[in-house]
């Protein structure tokens, strides 16, 4: 598993301008307030799931977002959603509770983790993600955030969750 030291020299040798402000821990989106006054673009909040046939799913939207997991199964082709444990969790992404990020991902070299994104988030620019801690935040432009996707061969399932109940689905 990649460390936030490898995932910004990934960052690098990609060619995605990044830059990283540390602070104290946060552990929950309202959490830290103060800290993304400071941070334009959008912050978001990260869900590890597991369905009811183990498949496992990311889903990164803005931290305001109301994400109804009675009724996202269909929009997004799943069984029924929980939320993943801990040792999914640190097998698959690599990070702990609180640190869940999209940037994790990178972790994910077999791409076992299905990647869901906020239609909203994805018109943010710029994006801030925790670098696999909860200690820092990231912000990386979306044309860098795609770039980074792009680099792991992962194309994600865009969701308009304003709209989920309705054909919310589209892909990038």
């Amino acid at each position: 598993m990649k460390t936030r030291a490898e995932l910004m020299a990934f960052l690098d040798a990609e060619g995605i301008a990044h830059s990283t402000l540390d602070h104290p821990a946060i552990f929950r989106v309202g959490e830290g307030d103060e800290i993304k006054a400071a941070l334009p673009g959008g912050h978001t909040k990260n869900l590890f799931l597991k369905d009811a046939k183990d498949q496992l799913w990311l889903i990164s939207a803005l931290g305001e977002t109301k994400i109804d997991l009675k009724r996202l199964p269909p929009v997004i082709g799943s069984a029924r959603l929980s939320f993943g444990n801990e040792a999914l969790m640190a097998a698959h992404l690599g990070v702990t509770p609180g640190s869940v990020t999209a940037l994790a991902l990178v972790n994910d070299p077999a791409r076992k983790v299905h990647f869901v994104l906020d239609k909203a988030l994805a018109e943010a620019d710029p994006v801030n993600f925790h670098p696999l801690t909860n200690t820092a935040t990231t912000a990386i432009s979306q044309a860098g955030f795609r770039r980074f996707l792009a680099a792991l061969g992962r194309e994600p399932i865009i969701v308009d969750f304003s709209r989920v109940g309705e054909n919310a689905a589209a892909n990038s």
